[in-house]
């Protein structure tokens, strides 16, 4: 083994199993990387590797000035970048089990699902054009767990909704959901959120109240 790699492993041994660990899960006894189960020529093969990002964002990575209802009102899928993480306030009106996605292999283990947690100002603004979606996923579920914290749907979903938390993570811009937000398709008959943009991954969770 190479001596140089050798010593960061003594040093480093938790983050470094952890980064390499997670390039690739297995899921329902695959090998599941980065971009999921989607063909490279779809558009979310690009969006579930910014979606399965692990990496934890550090002090460089943040920007600062964007709030929730900058997130909220947006509709330009430019206007912030994705690869920096922010931080965001806001009151949990609902959390619940992500879909069966391609970013996760499709799977229906609701270990390896993403949690959804619909994010709004306060507890008087929460119908669907202030709902701003962040997420919890696969990935960073497993490195939370290393260091003794649960982040399963059912921890989160009985610990989180009626609360206000402090959140941070990757800012993402779903472009699959254009037409289910108010940001971008405001006379939609079937919208459920405010915009594109999320937290997705969330990378930590506090309750502030």
């Amino acid at each position: 083994m190479n001596r140089l790699f050798l010593i960061l492993l003594l040093l480093f041994p938790v983050s470094m199993q952890v980064s390499f660990g997670q390039e690739s899960i297995n899921i329902d006894g695959i090998d599941c990387d980065i971009h999921g189960s989607a063909h490279p020529e779809r558009p979310e093969y690009r969006l579930n590797e910014q979606k399965n990002r692990y990496h934890l964002p550090i002090k460089g990575d943040y920007v600062t000035g964007i709030t929730l209802n900058d997130l909220i009102s947006s509709g330009d899928e430019y206007q912030f970048p994705v690869d920096k993480a922010i931080i965001l306030t806001g009151y949990v009106f609902n959390l619940k089990m992500g879909g069966v996605e391609t970013c996760n292999c499709k799977t229906k283990d609701e270990a390896y699902r993403d949690t959804h947690i619909e994010l709004t100002p306060d507890d008087e603004h929460t119908s669907a054009e202030y709902r701003v979606i962040v997420e919890v996923t696969p990935r960073i579920r497993a490195i939370m767990a290393l260091k003794g914290v649960d982040w399963s749907t059912a921890t989160l979903k009985a610990t989180l909704p009626g609360h206000k938390i402090k959140v941070s993570g990757w800012l993402f811009y779903d472009a699959e959901h254009k037409s289910q937000a108010f940001a971008t398709y405001p006379d939609g008959e079937h919208n459920w959120r405010a915009s594109c943009w999320e937290i997705h991954p969330i990378t930590y969770i506090k309750v502030i109240e």
